[in-house]
């Protein structure tokens, strides 16, 4: 879910064409469940090949990328989640309890034929597994599109990529990646432009949205460290959060008192007690520096046996695809051969 910055952040809304020629770590899992979400049939059901295998993400992951590559000329390289932070653990509890619930709508909905309602309660039944993770690097490798496995949270990972200039911005929905350091930030790194709300039924446009990390600290006169514990106080993936306190309040608290521990007795009493360990989460995340951002080979035929035998897709789409990647990698060889010769 991430921590909720909404009313206090500062943005610029972009085009697509505005970040040609730029390249971004992204928050794999993020992107995956967005895909999830929309790619379904009217009834709420996920794309699912012959045997069963759920196959949205993806079409979605195939289709989106290799055009992002070729029309915009944009460079991506995925990183993936690895082992969650122990402090978690409550908010997947939470997630879990929340998909369950929906499901059990959702089966209601269907039986009573009320498809708008099975749609919208489908959206929140999303579920990342195992075997859909290995699907996409599967995906990607055959396309030769560079992912990242990461030792804990994505957003950390992509976060730390950008602040060593390996890209110039981590994408992700979530803000997270602001917490963890990201000089940029890009969310809704869109082609359609719509993201579903379920609660409204309906589908709201969607364009990229980048914010500046010193800009976003500098309007608000505060560091990254009251940033983190301005986090904290409304709630994060790692504690829920004080009731009544949201980002407008919790700003204004930290710049009066400048830190946790000097907010009101009333206050910091209803803190979760290890909120320093939530710091350090942030301040001091598990990464790796093991990581090449190198563009492998398009193996051709490899993909059309994965995604047309193993996977049901029709091959003209896969086409599509494929015709996409090899226009992607002839300009970028041409570009290396005029650099060399320079």
């Amino acid at each position: 879910m991430g921590v909720y910055l909404t009313p206090i952040i500062v943005k610029h809304v972009l085009r697509l064409e505005d970040l040609k020629g730029k390249s971004f770590a992204v928050d794999a899992n993020n992107y995956l469940y967005q895909f999830l979400a929309l790619v379904r049939l009217p009834d709420g059901t996920p794309l699912r090949d012959s045997e069963g295998h759920v196959t949205s993400h993806l079409a979605g992951l195939m289709f989106r990328t290799t055009r992002l590559l070729y029309e915009y000329n944009i460079d991506l390289v995925f990183v993936f989640d690895g082992k969650p932070p122990e402090l978690k653990a409550a908010e997947i509890s939470k997630r879990h309890e929340l998909r369950e619930k929906a499901y059990e709508e959702w089966v209601k909905a269907l039986q009573k034929g009320d498809f708008a309602s099975a749609f919208s309660k489908a959206i929140v039944t999303s579920r990342l597994t195992k075997e859909m993770v290995e699907d996409a690097k599967r995906l990607l490798e055959l396309l030769g599109i560079p992912y990242v496995q990461a030792p804990s949270e994505a957003e950390a990972q992509a976060a730390y990529m950008a602040c060593r200039g390996d890209v110039w911005a981590a994408s992700s929905k979530d803000y997270d990646a602001l917490l963890f350091g990201t000089p940029r930030l890009l969310r809704y790194l869109t082609i359609t432009g719509k993201e579903y709300l379920p609660s409204k039924r309906a589908f709201r446009p969607l364009k990229p949205e980048l914010i500046k990390l010193d800009e976003f600290l500098s309007k608000h006169k505060i560091t990254r460290e009251q940033l983190i514990d301005l986090a904290i106080l409304i709630g994060t993936d790692f504690n829920e959060g004080v009731k009544g306190i949201g980002p407008k309040k919790a700003l204004k608290l930290i710049k009066t008192y400048g830190k946790l521990e000097s907010l009101p007795k009333e206050i910091l009493r209803r803190l979760p007690e290890n909120y320093d360990d939530i710091r350090k989460i942030f301040l001091e995340p598990d990464v790796t520096c093991d990581y090449s951002l190198e563009y492998g080979e398009l193996r051709e035929d490899e993909l059309y046996h994965f995604l047309c035998e193993k996977r049901d897709f029709s091959r003209k789409r896969v086409e599509t695809a494929v015709r996409r990647m090899k226009a992607f990698y002839s300009r970028k060889n041409q570009r290396k051969l005029g650099e060399w010769v320079k």
